[in-house]
């Protein structure tokens, strides 16, 4: 029940701080810290049990949920069904170690204690649900159910223009729901349950007796048609709509292909209506533009989340659903795929040379940084899909640390431009160690995550059979832009004699010891990764082996 707890603690956490008292301020921060670290310590749990090994999901759990018999139309199945494997572990660790930062962050938080924290709890669960949910029906409500405690966090506890920031965001992730959704309801007409329909058409007594050769049976009597369509149990499990096998012929998203809309295939429009969907949470250019909006106006925590987890969701989308169920639609459009990656690669990482604001800057970078997980997924080559995912966990604790660090500034002066601030070495010693620590680590430097992550993601590129040499070359340009701002707003803000616009100095404090316990352990986490790379590998190498096998590579 490991997975259960995961996405449950939490949410019955948010429930009791709901019914707490309004007036006891102290129980809302300690009871949503005391969940964020046993969120944390379920999730070593599941690492520590995972074995590295094995290429299928692992730590199952699966309950009948719905089952509605609809005559000739066949028969509704939705599962409560959870499961984690090489690709989503990874996220799920680094969710709870990004999400415990949070609360430590959102220690500050003095309005409307009980909601914030209500609402953070509840974001918490969906967060988790997303990576171990194994039903699409159950992802798509953790998916959704993302939205409402975002919006409300932003919206409610922003800066000056939250209103405008926590609609837009709410808007353009609410369009790529939509677009989800609609191929989400067309998979679930397309494929069926091998197992459960077995059952049905008197092949098997229970579903435990289904066995593989018995799977395949049934598949080819379905596609002979010797299966009536009342016999059918049509599924949203994510397993068997990744198998062809189980697709209905002639049915809207088969992979015969035969139905077309303007002469394009629809399993072709379902990929990109699926891939623009997920690019929005990710996000590509020219999807973007919510994003920086998003966290200049969120409050420090929120954004260490947003930046830290939510856009990884973006990404694992990409893996398990986009590429995973429509493998035809990534081979044939990687090129083009790769070509927005790299575009994201280059316009992010020029829109953050051109900025002032620090926290604006970083969230361009966090374009740039995720344009190499486009490209790695689109490279379709071992290299390329592990690096994609040693990018979001490298990028999950590197932006985690980015942001905690522009709040650290703010909260003593209200101001994040770079250009009003010289020689805070001199004062804030700590604080501009920390600072370098997390420039050094995303622009690429060797020792720290952030190298691994592009290394392989570039690598990928390069040795990729659909993709041309040009577009991982170019995607090099990234990297030498992320020098180029990072290096450049640490020499403008720490070196030289001190100096703030506002006359501000007595207000330049180095950190304190909250402030040290978030930083610190980020920073160790950093260089930890990027020095023994393997603590990842190892756990999403067998898993991408066999994803890479439908693509013939």
């Amino acid at each position: 029940m490991i997975l259960s707890l995961l996405i449950f603690l939490p949410l019955i956490g948010a429930l009791v701080v709901a019914l707490l008292p309004d007036n006891q301020h102290i129980p809302f921060k300690w009871l949503t810290l005391g969940v964020a670290m046993a969120e944390l310590l379920l999730s070593v749990v599941a690492y520590t049990q995972f074995d590295q090994q094995q290429a299928g999901y692992q730590l199952l759990e699966q309950a009948d949920w719905i089952t509605l018999p609809l005559g000739n139309l066949g028969v509704v199945s939705i599962d409560y069904l959870l499961g984690v494997d090489g690709i989503s572990l990874p996220l799920v660790v680094l969710s709870s170690v990004i999400l415990l930062i949070g609360v430590l962050s959102s220690w500050t938080i003095e309005n409307r204690q009980k909601a914030y924290f209500s609402l953070y709890l509840l974001l918490s669960g969906t967060i988790m649900g997303c990576f171990v949910a194994l039903d699409f029906f159950l992802f798509f409500l953790f998916f959704e159910f993302m939205l409402l405690p975002m919006y409300f966090l932003i919206g409610l506890w922003g800066g000056p223009r939250r209103e405008y920031a926590s609609i837009k965001f709410f808007l353009y992730t609410l369009l790529g729901s939509v677009l989800i959704l609609l191929v989400m309801i067309g998979l679930y007409l397309s494929v069926m349950d091998p197992v459960s329909t077995a059952v049905m058409a008197g092949l098997a007594t229970d579903a435990a007796s289904v066995d593989q050769d018995l799977i395949r049976l049934v598949q080819a009597q379905l596609a002979d048609m010797h299966i009536s369509s009342s016999q059918i149990v049509h599924t949203f499990d994510l397993r068997y709509m990744a198998d062809g096998g189980n697709y209905l012929p002639n049915a809207f998203l088969s992979g015969a292909g035969e139905t077309t809309f303007w002469g394009i295939p629809a399993r072709m429009i379902a990929f990109w209506a699926v891939f623009l969907g997920f690019a929005i949470k990710l996000p590509i250019v020219p999807l973007h533009t919510w994003l920086p909006d998003a966290h200049v106006e969120a409050p420090t925590p929120v954004s260490v989340v947003l930046a830290g987890v939510l856009l990884k969701i973006g990404g694992y989308g990409f893996i398990r659903i986009a590429w995973g169920l429509f493998p035809d639609g990534g081979a044939q459009y990687a090129q083009t795929l790769a070509g927005l990656g790299v575009l994201s690669i280059v316009y992010g990482g020029l829109n953050a040379l051109a900025q002032n604001d620090l926290k604006k800057m970083i969230a361009y970078s966090s374009v740039s940084h995720m344009g190499f997980v486009l490209l790695g997924v689109a490279s379709l080559t071992s290299e390329g899909i592990n690096g994609a995912i040693y990018q979001m966990v490298s990028h999950g604790v590197l932006s985690a640390m980015l942001f905690l660090i522009v709040g650290v500034i703010y909260d003593r002066t209200h101001d994040r431009r770079i250009d009003s601030y010289r020689g805070l070495l001199q004062v804030m010693p700590h604080y501009a160690v920390l600072t370098a620590v997390a420039f050094f680590g995303s622009l690429g430097l060797p020792g720290f995550s952030g190298f691994v992550g592009e290394l392989f993601t570039l690598m990928g590129g390069f040795q990729s059979l659909w993709l041309p040499g040009w577009l991982p070359s170019v995607a090099v340009s990234g990297i030498v832009l992320a020098a180029a701002y990072l290096l450049w707003s640490l020499q403008r803000m720490f070196f030289g004699p001190l100096w703030t616009r506002d006359g501000v100095e007595s207000t330049l404090t180095d950190l304190n010891g909250r402030e040290r316990l978030m930083l610190i352990p980020l920073g160790l986490l950093a260089l930890l990764l990027g020095l023994l790379p393997n603590v990842l590998f190892n756990l999403s190498n067998a898993t991408v082996a066999q994803w890479l096998e439908k693509f013939n590579v």
